[in-house]
């Protein structure tokens, strides 16, 4: 009798204390049902978590992004200069460049046509291979041969190229970077020949889906161009690893970092480690885009190819057009994303937007508006979700 009476107490206590707890459950919050594990990376909070509070905490800041991003992503540029930069300009605006590098040399051949009218100095888009915006009838358009500095090939073609013949094939440098070195000795070339009749104090740079990659990087950094329009460049360009992932995940058919080093080696080896884990990196690529400012970036892109993310690219442009709310200067990053379209081809609705960055970035006509942040997409983007940080005053 005893042990009936004990028995029906336990149960009886044991009911109570389970009531109790499902009724503080009931009080509790609930989880979303979308978690997102990684949020873009806070660009105003050096790694070491101390926050970024001047436009000099910002140079340092951003020097600290590119040392990141060079070291887990793209590869190294060089760390010093060549021995010796010289350019020839030759007939039909031939124009070649010699690199010399301790006993070594190499010489590519860019292609410049002038404007049919003027006497220069002119301003200049260089265009990846070739531009396919349209570019203003008073404008240079300096052809750069990208393929030949580094090869893009597939995965086979790492390390092949005239960047890797002076620097070795097992240098740490991807596509990108190398053709970002080659820009920059192109620069170098044409402040030294005036009979170019190139403002180098001028230059803008574009190409458009993996030289769209190519002229983001290359807009970061090469701080002697003044405008940077990439162009379709999806992922490795204006996309953001994170939330590429996450449209994947929900069963988009997008590029990713796993799929993209599958495919080619615009990017260094080391980044290979990263891909299935893009959440540990301490950047995005909003962060890649940042590091252009306070310079000039109009983002060109294409609403309706799944494959180059969208909706990935607004949220990242989105996030790196804090960098320039910050600084005062929002009007110095745009981003034209009109519905579906040609790939690579500019659709009317954007030229007026290019024109704009082009005449007030490389004609300086100040008065021009510059503000655009456009896309034709229906998103279910929400901010919140990848965002966690406030827009400082610098």
């Amino acid at each position: 009798m005893v042990f009936i009476f004990r028995l029906f107490t336990f149960l009886a206590l044991a009911g109570a204390t389970l009531a109790q707890q499902d009724t503080a459950e009931d009080r509790c919050s609930k989880l979303p049902d979308k978690l997102i594990l990684s949020k873009l990376t806070d660009p105003f909070t050096f790694y070491n978590k101390r926050p970024v509070r001047t436009k000099a905490d910002w140079a340092c800041r951003r020097a600290e992004l590119a040392e990141l991003i060079q070291r887990y992503q793209v590869g190294y540029l060089p760390s010093k200069s060549p021995t010796s930069v010289t350019g020839e300009l030759l007939e039909n605006g031939a124009f070649n460049v010699t690199v010399t590098e301790g006993e070594k040399n190499i010489t590519f051949t860019a292609k410049i046509t002038l404007p049919a009218e003027g006497d220069g100095p002119f301003p200049a888009i260089i265009g990846l291979s070739f531009p396919s915006i349209t570019v203003p009838s008073d404008v240079a358009i300096i052809s750069f041969p990208n393929d030949a500095i580094a090869n893009q090939l597939g995965t086979s073609s790492r390390g092949s190229g005239l960047f890797y013949d002076l620097y070795g094939k097992d240098h740490s440098a991807g596509a990108l970077i190398a053709w970002t070195w080659g820009v920059g000795r192109l620069i170098d070339a044409l402040e030294k020949v005036p009979a170019t009749k190139i403002n180098a104090k001028r230059l803008g740079v574009t190409g458009c889906s993996r030289n769209g990659k190519g002229a983001m990087v290359v807009g970061a950094f090469e701080p002697r161009i003044r405008l940077t329009i990439p162009q379709e460049s999806g992922a490795g360009g204006s996309a953001c690893w994170r939330i590429s992932d996450e449209l994947k995940r929900r069963g988009e058919n997008i590029q990713t970092a796993s799929q993209i080093v599958t495919e080619n080696v615009w990017h260094g080896a080391a980044f290979n480690s990263y891909t299935g884990q893009v959440g540990v990196l301490p950047f995005d690529q909003h962060l890649l885009t940042a590091l252009i400012a306070p310079r000039a970036v109009l983002v060109e892109d294409n609403g309706g190819i799944d494959w180059l993310g969208p909706e990935s690219v607004y949220g990242c442009q989105r996030a790196a057009r804090s960098v320039w709310r910050a600084l005062g200067i929002a009007d110095r990053i745009g981003l034209s994303q009109p519905p579906s379209h040609n790939h690579c081809q500019l659709p009317e609705v954007s030229k007026p937007y290019v024109n704009a960055f082009i005449d007030r970035f490389l004609k300086d006509k100040e008065d021009v508006n510059t503000t655009v942040f456009y896309t034709g997409g229906d998103f279910k983007y929400e901010e919140k979700d990848w965002v966690d940080w406030d827009v400082p005053r610098l």
